[in-house]
């Protein structure tokens, strides 16, 4: 599935990935963990909990995570809600000033080759 295996279920940490969310299922597999692979063109390796600003801005730039598509399976998310962003979507963000808080330990490994450590650092949900 990965690309590289040893970063197949390690986050940022070097530890474990943890799950992201099941409620709503997050994930690119729609497994509730933000695993990546060959396939993952986006590289949804930031679980990041949802703001009304990020939402906003996710709209703005063309992907609405609102608004619920049920043929698809997806619920709509809104303020609070936990998923699995796309890497550079999360960097745009941080760019903007808009980033969402990230669970770290949820966040994929294979994020750093995107996003430095030190920004999500700065940007951690408390534990």
């Amino acid at each position: 599935m990965d690309l590289d295996p040893r970063l197949n279920r390690l986050n940022v940490l070097g530890e474990p990935l943890s799950s992201c969310c099941f409620s709503p299922v997050t994930g690119f597999y729609r497994d509730g963990f933000c695993h990546t692979g060959t396939e993952d063109f986006g590289s949804h390796t930031v679980c990041a909990q949802m703001t009304s600003e990020f939402l906003s801005f996710s709209l703005q730039m063309g992907n609405d995570l609102t608004t619920p598509l049920p043929e698809l399976g997806f619920p709509g998310l809104q303020p609070g809600d936990f998923w699995c962003l796309c890497a550079l979507r999360w960097k745009e963000a941080l760019e903007a000033d808009v980033a969402p808080p990230v669970k770290l330990a949820a966040c994929h490994a294979a994020v750093l080759a995107f996003i430095p450590l030190e920004a999500l650092l700065a940007h951690a949900l408390p534990v």
